[in-house]
């Protein structure tokens, strides 16, 4: 798997605020863990399965930040898995370390920011 080439399609897939193409890199079962769900939605365990529950967050969250734009700073890569360094929204650092099932589609992901 090609990290650098993925990273950069996802950024650019952010920076685009187009949900289907943000969602095609996802599997069906996608779990997502972050603060943000804990922050925006007030889920205690930051984290929500399933791609319908998870597009409906992202769209919320694209609807209420348009100038959303990431910036990758490094890549890393270990099995059947990444983690992505990069410039999140309200200039935070983020990582985000992203599983792939066996079709090549994100199925778990951690985000983890600073302050």
């Amino acid at each position: 798997m090609d990290g650098r080439k993925f990273a950069e399609e996802w950024i650019h897939s952010w920076n685009t605020h187009n949900l289907e193409d943000i969602l095609s890199h996802y599997s069906d079962d996608i779990e997502i863990t972050t603060p943000m769900i804990k922050l925006a939605l007030g889920v205690d365990n930051g984290s929500l399965k399933g791609k319908d529950l998870v597009a409906d967050y992202w769209q919320k969250a694209l609807n209420k930040l348009p100038d959303l734009h990431f910036e990758l700073y490094d890549v890393t890569v270990g099995v059947n898995s990444v983690a992505l360094y990069y410039k999140s929204v309200m200039n935070k650092k983020a990582i985000e370390v992203m599983f792939f099932d066996e079709y090549g589609k994100v199925n778990k992901m951690f985000a983890h920011y600073t302050g």
